[in-house]
């Protein structure tokens, strides 16, 4: 009787720890879980993006989607990147006096599609998947580099990434005189490194958004970001 009676109690510690095993295991993945969907559901659940202040100066960020009828219309560069057509002329005159001064840029990334913003998110959490991150913990880090679609400046059309052309400048060349002169034509550092936790983006020296030369220098001479610009005007 004694020998059935310590057999039930082992049996029993087993059922309770098997059952105790179980429980923390569902309870790391509904955690898992329950952060993707509320990270969806705030993406889903974003405000939409005001131009009350103008379209030049519509913010769209994580937590501000483009518009349904935001419309935009093309000019196509040379290299086959295209931009919104408005900010074409400054954006032409501002990479002529580059070159005037032995600078030599080009235009990386334009305007994207809905389709290719999902093909770039998509890559870089993929490249997380391959270093060992969970799925959950590498959509988080590719959205730190990668906007989602429809809260992405590319797909406004006034966002350029500005690089070296790689023959007669260097990345750092065309930086430093973007961060000097770019507010001149028009054009703000984006993501500003002192700025990541407003932005919500690591910093991006070569991520230009167009605001327009009034609103352009009032960013540059204050060392606001957009966000905090816009935060002023409302």
């Amino acid at each position: 009787m004694r020998q059935k009676a310590r057999k039930n109690r082992r049996h029993g510690k087993r059922i309770v720890l098997t059952l105790l095993v179980l429980i923390l295991t569902i309870s790391a993945v509904l955690a898992v879980a329950n952060q993707t969907v509320l990270q969806d559901f705030l993406h889903f659940n974003a405000s939409v993006a005001s131009m009350e202040h103008g379209w030049n100066l519509i913010l769209v960020n994580g937590e501000y989607k483009i518009p349904k009828d935001w419309k935009v219309e093309l000019t196509e560069l040379s290299n086959g990147q295209s931009v919104d057509s408005r900010i074409y002329p400054d954006l032409q005159q501002m990479f002529d006096d580059m070159r005037t001064q032995g600078v030599y840029p080009v235009v990386a990334s334009g305007y994207r599609t809905a389709k290719k913003q999902q093909e770039l998110m998509d890559e870089k959490v993929n490249s997380f998947l391959a270093q060992g991150y969970s799925k959950s913990e590498a959509k988080s880090e590719a959205k730190k580099w990668v906007a989602g679609v429809g809260y992405s400046e590319h797909q406004t059309g006034l966002a350029v990434d500005i690089n070296a052309d790689g023959a007669n400048s260097s990345g750092q060349q065309v930086y430093a005189w973007l961060a000097d002169n770019a507010w001149k034509y028009g054009f703000i550092l984006r993501y500003p490194e002192d700025k990541t936790e407003i932005t919500k983006t690591d910093y991006e020296p070569w991520h230009y958004r167009y605001v327009g030369k009034e609103a352009a220098k009032e960013i540059y001479e204050s060392g606001l970001c957009l966000e905090e610009y816009i935060g002023m005007m409302n």
